[in-house]
């Protein structure tokens, strides 16, 4: 396990977040989008058997990338710096906040239909996209690099952003994305399932609630927020120009306010405490090395 090398990365991130002060700087992930895109330009074809070798492309690539790094690099701090880039604490929370008095940003944070959404599937959105990105944008990284090191956050990335890019089931990525999107399910497993538990709440609750989901995982945090902030999450949504039918979570107001934003931001609080924590006892039984 590297616990010194996760603690040190999520710190990183909760302070400077993605280096955006760095001039020129490219995330990791646009290079990942890049060479997805370049496959799918190049050797698209309606086949799960094509969509998995784009998956084992795209993961095989970013492994050999980052256990080259951590077999030249061995300073904790250096690749807690590097690490940090797979965490998006920070970003998450400022982008999602920057929506309360911008709301049209919303369109950068959720893949559904934005134009026609009223102010308050507009909060309730934000909720949304904070909740189900604890887990894909922080607690899911940083389980992987807790036990995996810096590979185990990057793979996760690459297994994460294939399934954002592919993975929707529309008749192009039906087949295409469907190996990239069931391993996604399956990388997210256990990190949304942590992510509710950090959330907090009655757990009996949220895991009856998320059972209702569609997706497999995406449920849990979604479920945990709701609860925490008292509102209804979920109910019917457009995406690519056709309503999906969606069940309420929840059992509060259907009627999103800007507090109720504001509120659901507030459990990072919670988050960090419980990371920085639990964390933090693990790494007392591991030597650092500096």
């Amino acid at each position: 396990m590297y616990p010194h090398l996760a603690l040190l990365a999520y710190l990183i991130d909760r302070v400077f977040g993605e280096f955006n002060f760095i001039k020129s700087y490219k995330h990791p992930i646009i290079y990942m989008g890049d060479m997805i895109k370049w496959f799918e330009k190049n050797f698209y074809k309606d086949s799960k058997v094509r969509g998995a070798i784009l998956t084992l492309f795209v993961v095989g690539s970013v492994f050999l990338v980052t256990f080259f790094i951590e077999s030249f690099v061995t300073n904790t701090f250096v690749l807690a710096i590097l690490a940090s880039i797979a965490i998006s604490s920070k970003m998450l929370y400022d982008e999602v906040k920057k929506v309360i008095n911008k709301p049209q940003n919303i369109k950068y944070l959720v893949s559904r239909d934005t134009k026609e959404l009223s102010q308050s599937d507009i909060y309730k959105a934000s909720i949304e996209t904070y909740a189900e990105n604890l887990s894909d944008g922080v607690v899911a990284p940083l389980f992987y690099l807790l036990i995996f090191g810096l590979k185990g956050a990057f793979v996760y990335k690459a297994i994460n952003t294939l399934d954002s890019m592919v993975g929707y089931k529309i008749k192009r990525y039906k087949n295409f994305g469907y190996f990239s999107a069931k391993l996604d399910d399956l990388a997210n497993f256990i990190p949304s399932r942590i992510t509710a538990i950090i959330i907090g709440g009655d757990i009996k609750k949220i895991f009856s609630c998320a059972r209702f989901y569609e997706s497999p995982n995406a449920g849990y945090p979604i479920c945990a927020m709701a609860y925490r902030v008292g509102v209804k999450l979920g109910g019917d949504t457009k995406y690519f120009g056709k309503v999906k039918k969606k069940p309420y979570f929840g059992e509060g107001r259907e009627r999103i306010k800007k507090d109720d934003v504001l509120k659901a931001l507030q459990t990072q609080r919670r988050v960090d405490v419980l990371i920085i924590t639990g964390v933090g006892v693990l790494s007392q039984s591991f030597p650092l090395n500096l």
